[in-house]
């Protein structure tokens, strides 16, 4: 999945001369938490956030918006030259630069022209959706030896059981380099039977840990 296929395409951008009172009213009335900054060529040049609003304001003034700082220029508050993303970048990468940025929010461009903007609840929807956790099913999670091949034998145990999979995740497994945790989710309600059957052929069911156990 690529970002341009998340992305919010409907965006709220105000200029750095702008004032913050400004950026204050434009997050309240669009329910937003972030602004991007642009100049006249539509380049952007800086974003805002209601954190960094937070943070420049004295906590003594922070309820009071005739305060002198409010008509401070965005300028002087907001994030210069904020990191950016492409729309073709994929969304894992886009997760993991904000990461290890510890960043909120993601400008995305193009040709130099701002295009869109992706947040941490972009991402988080968008996980929701890629897990199936929004639809009704059952989680399994089970420990299986890192070779290939295996995915194929635990996935003919569901086709014979005519369980449809939602998501599957695999994970290191904490106790041994030599084994992974598979995260499966099914589109079955009482997976009791799967689970007997993955037994039955020496799997090690973590989860859930009572077999008929639904979720």
């Amino acid at each position: 999945m690529i970002v341009e296929e998340i992305m919010k395409r409907e965006l709220h951008t105000l200029t750095p001369k702008n004032s913050v009172r400004d950026a204050v009213r434009l997050m309240r009335e669009k329910n937003i938490r972030h602004v991007p900054i642009i100049n006249n060529e539509k380049k952007i040049v800086g974003i805002i956030t209601d954190h960094d609003i937070k943070k420049a304001l004295p906590s003594c003034l922070r309820e009071e918006p005739n305060s002198t700082i409010y008509d401070a220029a965005i300028e002087e508050v907001m994030t210069k030259n904020p990191l950016v993303g492409h729309p073709l970048d994929f969304v894992e990468e886009v997760a993991l630069t904000f990461y290890e940025s510890k960043i909120s929010c993601l400008p995305i461009v193009s040709a130099n022209e701002l295009i869109g903007i992706v947040t941490t609840t972009d991402l988080l929807y968008t996980y929701i959706e890629l897990t199936g956790t929004n639809q009704p099913g059952s989680k399994i999670d089970i420990r299986v030896d890192d070779r290939p091949g295996i995915l194929f034998e635990i996935t003919k145990i569901f086709h014979e059981n005519k369980a449809n999979v939602l998501s599957l995740l695999v994970y290191p497994d904490g106790e041994s380099e030599t084994t992974k945790i598979l995260s499966v989710r099914l589109q079955v309600i009482n997976p009791l039977q799967i689970i007997e059957a993955l037994r039955n052929q020496d799997y090690d069911v973590l989860w859930p840990h009572v077999p008929g156990v639904t979720l």
